[in-house]
């Protein structure tokens, strides 16, 4: 085999690929090429292939820093294969051993008498329509992939020099998306099983959900969990993010991507809500999480978290079919939606946040009864958008506040989501525990079995904005639901 100097690659699959697509499609192809290739996968993940008659194994020799991975071909042989060739396919995709009684193999050979038997590795036919482009001192290619009747596609980027790769990356958005390499894609194509992540960067607190896709469309939770940075801490105030909320949600989200590299999830998106909407530095914060973690953080409406929290809960708990409430109060704002069954009537956000009101009234330790007040008049003031409107059959709530409210409802020492999911909240028990925040400080709040010791500082604030709008669309009870925005996200992005 002629001598090839390894290329450093990074590769994503999917279907639509945004700026990156934009980006070559604006350049002249390079070149066309169609082919029909046979795929041999194992759990060693090596790269083994037939084209035009020829087994090509490629090996995977170093991955960087930036998840760059560095794959050397080490034999391009064509059939029969020499008994010590079919060795070195043994080895390469780490199964084995076998008597090998042959001289040599044919591909029907080798298929029928090793790589069948074992049932360690899956043959599996790929046909590749792929243009390729150069960018930036790279070769870029756009395939279309049909593996075993299952269709994708995928874009890479590859070069000898590795910064040159990354920095078409960067340039072009590929960075929110796991480098996947072509035997691990395909593997994932054909079992209709994948994972993806998401990253929901609140005013309070960095939510962060792996999912798993099988294959009949359902998720798997593989990761669900939330990290209080209070990214708006005196916002209100200010009117920019400060230094150190910013460094707590930049390491927060750093571990994120790091686990999500563990888990080996195929892409991760990533949203801002209220806090980064509001801030007039968003653009400086957004660069700073991009810079550190590599994710570029998309800042939606409250209208669009409306609708993604309501697509959670019809997937989490179908609920009625009639009148429907979902309202998610966060650190910065709540989001509402109204619907009835599948069909979204109305959604807005409303500037109504835990953070604004603790902020406001000092609603962060021991709170007279007359502050308590004021801060209920401005809350209600402040949702007169809900004012009047229809009693709906059934009201569903989500979000920190109404997480934490439930678990000290239910005692849990250990957060768990089976037990949050679906449970329901009355007015008396939200009474209750704002009268159990009112009366303790911070340090006396931590102490309560079931609340998140760093929402101390905001969760009366949040009862408070529960209770307002149970008040207002004249609600006995609501039902919890443990997903939010990021389950949402999930299924709108990489889907049902």
């Amino acid at each position: 085999m002629a001598a090839i100097i390894p290329r450093w690659e990074w590769r994503v699959f999917g279907s639509e690929f945004g700026a990156a697509e934009e980006a070559l499609a604006a350049l002249p192809p390079w070149s066309v090429e169609e082919s029909d290739e046979l795929y041999l996968l194992s759990a060693a993940g090596a790269n083994v292939k037939v084209r035009d008659g020829l087994l090509d194994i490629k090996l995977l020799r170093d991955v960087d820093g930036d998840g760059l991975e560095r794959w050397e071909p080490v034999m391009k042989t064509a059939f029969p294969l020499p008994v010590a060739e079919v060795a070195r396919v043994i080895q390469a995709l780490e199964v084995g051993p076998y008597a090998l009684t042959r001289d040599a193999y044919s591909l029907d050979q080798l298929l029928a008498e090793l790589v069948g038997p074992s049932g360690a590795v899956r043959p599996v036919r790929v046909h590749k329509r792929r243009v390729r482009y150069r960018l930036g001192g790279c070769m870029a290619e756009i395939a279309e992939v049909e593996a075993d009747g299952r269709a994708a596609r995928t874009i890479a980027v590859e070069s000898e020099d590795p910064s040159a790769v990354m920095t078409v990356v960067h340039g072009v958005g590929l960075d929110g998306h796991a480098n996947t390499s072509y035997p691990r894609g395909l593997a994932e194509l054909v079992t209709g099983s994948s994972r993806h992540a998401v990253i929901d960067v609140g005013t309070n607190s960095v939510k962060f959900h792996v999912g798993e896709r099988d294959a009949d469309g359902s998720w798997r939770a593989i990761v669900d969990r939330a990290e209080v940075t209070r990214l708006g801490e005196n916002l209100e105030h200010a009117g920019a993010i400060s230094a150190e909320p910013l460094e707590r949600t930049l390491a927060a989200i750093a571990g994120m991507v790091e686990e999500a590299g563990r888990h080996q999830v195929q892409a991760t998106a990533a949203v801002g809500t209220a806090g980064l909407r509001i801030a007039r530095n968003r653009d400086e914060v957004i660069a700073a999480i991009r810079a550190r973690t590599g994710v570029t953080v998309a800042v939606i409406s409250g209208v669009e978290e409306g609708r993604l929290a309501y697509l959670a809960v019809r997937a989490g708990l179908g609920v009625t079919e009639g009148p429907l409430v979902v309202f998610d109060t966060g650190g910065g704002s709540s989001q509402f939606t109204f619907g009835r069954g599948l069909q979204v009537d109305e959604q807005f956000s409303v500037p109504v946040g835990a953070v604004r009101y603790t902020e406001r009234f000092g609603l962060a330790g021991v709170v007279d009864a007359g502050v308590l007040d004021d801060a209920l008049a401005a809350i209600s003031a402040d949702l007169a958008r809900i004012d009047g409107r229809p009693r709906p059959d059934a009201l569903v709530g989500m979000g920190g506040a109404v997480t934490n409210i439930t678990a000290v409802k239910l005692g849990l020492v250990t957060y768990d989501p089976e037990l949050v999911q679906g449970a329901v909240l009355d007015r008396a028990e939200i009474d209750r525990q704002i009268e159990l925040y009112r009366s303790r400080d911070a340090e006396g709040r931590r102490a309560i079995v079931g609340l998140q010791p760093k929402r101390a500082e905001v969760i009366l604030a949040g009862a408070c904005i529960v209770r307002t709008v149970m008040e207002k669309l004249g609600q006995q009870t609501l039902t919890v639901s443990d997903r939010g925005l990021r389950h949402g996200l999930l299924i709108d992005r990489y889907g049902t």
